[in-house]
């Protein structure tokens, strides 16, 4: 009797262990397996981990050196990480891809002094002479020149007097162009400025050379598209500029359906792999309407193609310009303005009559909205379409930029659900011009990314490129220091809005993530998710902060698939 006592006893042990603890022999088989790492995985479950295990490009296990040994196999990639640290597929939650593909194309001014922006044009100009084309370029930002002055088209003209120049501002809502741009343009001083854009004219009322937001289009809808074959080039020299920083996952901010079907294409052909959320555009920079979307509307959403590669969204809207060019529309007056108030892109009606047609549609709203008025009227009018369409609840409306926000509308954000989908480079970019914009009161509304946060709103983060450098781990810095990748302003500009490291981590991985209804497939590194990740040259969570700005990208994964290796 007590041997079978025994027996029992040791038979439900043997149980026990079992349903407690499958044996090795019972795991699954891992396509790769990566190990030795240090893994910042932004789960709650597992927060930190040593290894992961990949099987048809979805992590299926996640924990520590020892456990992911039941995964290996005979034919299993195994790779020994020697320690590096490992963060979740970063998420790029703001920028315009194929123009970021075409500036790799053009000339770079970003941050660069306006005499090595002349210098460059002037190198260009044979070619572009001999070619009959435009020299085109992007970047330029006079406020970090001295004396910080618009430029000229006499300052073009000196160095290109007979080929047409257009060199957009890192703002995207300025441009500078010579004599020969303005007489292609039939721009003179007669010309009016068009609705929700300037002419800058001199004292005697001619033409600068400064063109605002619509009035940008007057030239640009003179300069030649890119054949369909410069645009394939774009849109994978954007790609292999993206995976080479750990960035998996774009979302592109105004997405033509001529570019959404190139991209389907390359898609279709294996070429494309990294993830592009799509917003549409209206294919006008100028005035829109609901008919400027009627492509979009009519085809409806586009979720989850090849293989969750590709997903067409939502749609993308104006309200006002920038503040650098002084065309964000702000309450009040400009502080370094007066009298001038910014330009407004839409009244309330037609915003409304877009958003709802939007909603109606089954598409997500993003509406660019930089100045307190802006911001104050995009939140109004996605109010208002809510209460009229209030399902389904779960929309994640979005407001792009949300950089200079009256305190008392700062709550309504998490209060309606709506995301302000933020750019943190564009704190330490502005600082030398913000304050003097909109002065010492208004600041405290702007880029106000505590004040957001403490209210219950989530940040998705990116960089705006081309309007601004894609470098993520410059954007961690800036949100972690408030400071430029000089270490100016020290101790960083209005430090109490500053981002903890795991919140700017959370920035550009699941809060991203969440803004693309995708935080149960990307975003952390997890079971069951996609096997996105990057490998780094630094501890992102213990470096020293001045290094987090100069952080490597060693090895970007998409799907288990390498894409990328340093």
């Amino acid at each position: 009797m007590r041997s079978l006592r025994v027996a029992v006893i040791s038979f439900l042990v043997f149980l026990n262990l079992l349903l407690v603890k499958p044996p090795a022999f019972a795991a699954e088989v891992a396509d790769s397996v990566y190990h030795n790492g240090i893994f910042y995985t932004v789960s709650e479950q597992t927060p930190k981990a040593e290894a992961v295990a990949i099987k048809d490009g979805k992590f299926i296990f996640v924990g520590s050196n020892e456990e992911v040994k039941a995964y290996i196999g005979s034919d299993t990639k195994v790779v020994d990480l020697e320690g590096k640290t490992v963060l979740p597929g970063l998420i790029e939650s703001h920028m315009h891809y194929a123009s970021y593909g075409a500036l790799q194309m053009q000339i770079q001014a970003h941050w660069r002094p306006k005499e090595e922006i002349l210098e460059a044009v002037k190198k260009a100009y044979p070619s572009a002479k001999e070619k009959g084309e435009w020299i085109l370029g992007r970047g330029w930002n006079q406020e970090v020149w001295d004396p910080p002055q618009f430029p000229t088209r006499a300052e073009l003209d000196a160095i290109a007097p007979d080929v047409p120049v257009y060199l957009v501002r890192t703002c995207g809502h300025a441009a500078w162009v010579n004599s020969k741009a303005l007489e292609i343009a039939g721009i003179t001083a007669e010309t009016p400025d068009p609705e929700g854009g300037e002419i800058y004219r001199d004292e005697k009322g001619q033409p600068t050379g400064i063109l605002t937001d619509t009035a940008m289009k007057l030239v640009s809808g003179k300069i030649p598209p890119l054949t369909e074959d410069q645009q394939r080039r774009a849109l994978l020299a954007a790609q292999e500029n993206l995976l080479s920083y750990g960035i998996t996952t774009a979302n592109d901010m105004g997405t033509s359906l001529e570019t959404f079907n190139l991209m389907k294409e390359l898609y279709e052909d294996g070429k494309l792999k990294i993830r592009i959320y799509a917003y549409g555009a209206s294919g006008s920079y100028g005035k829109a309407d609901a008919t400027s979307y009627a492509p979009f509307l009519e085809m409806g959403p586009q979720k989850e193609l090849y293989n969750d590669r590709l997903t067409l969204g939502g749609l993308k809207f104006y309200a006002d310009g920038s503040l650098g060019a002084r065309s964000a529309w702000l309450k009040e007056e400009y502080s370094d303005r007066p009298g001038h108030f910014g330009n407004p892109r839409e009244t309330d009606e037609s915003l409304y009559a877009m958003v709802i047609a939007a909603r109606k549609a089954g598409f997500q709203a993003a509406t660019h909205a930089i100045g307190d008025a802006a911001n104050h009227q995009v939140l109004n009018v996605y109010e208002k379409v809510l209460k009229e369409i209030p399902e389904p609840k779960d929309h994640r409306f979005r407001i792009e930029h949300a950089q200079v926000i009256s305190l008392e509308d700062i709550p309504r954000f998490a209060a309606l659900g709506i995301l302000p989908s933020m750019q943190t480079c564009h704190a330490t970019s502005d600082k030398n011009m913000a304050e003097s914009r909109v002065g010492p009161e208004r600041i405290k509304g702007a880029y106000a990314w505590r004040k957001l946060i403490n209210a219950g709103s989530i940040i998705p983060n990116g960089t705006d490129a081309p309007v601004e450098l894609v470098n993520p781990y410059q954007n961690l810095f800036a949100a972690v220091t408030r400071m430029d990748t000089e270490g100016q302003p020290p101790g960083g500009w209005y430090p109490e809005e500053k981002m903890t490291r795991e919140e700017a981590l959370k920035s550009y991985t699941i809060w991203g993530a969440y803004a693309d209804f995708k935080e149960t497939t990307s975003g952390s590194i997890e079971k069951g998710k996609w096997a996105d990740f990057v490998v780094i040259d630094k501890d992102y969570m213990s470096c020293p902060e001045m290094e987090i700005k100069d952080i490597n990208a060693l090895l970007t994964v998409v799907a288990g698939e390498v894409l990328y290796s340093r």
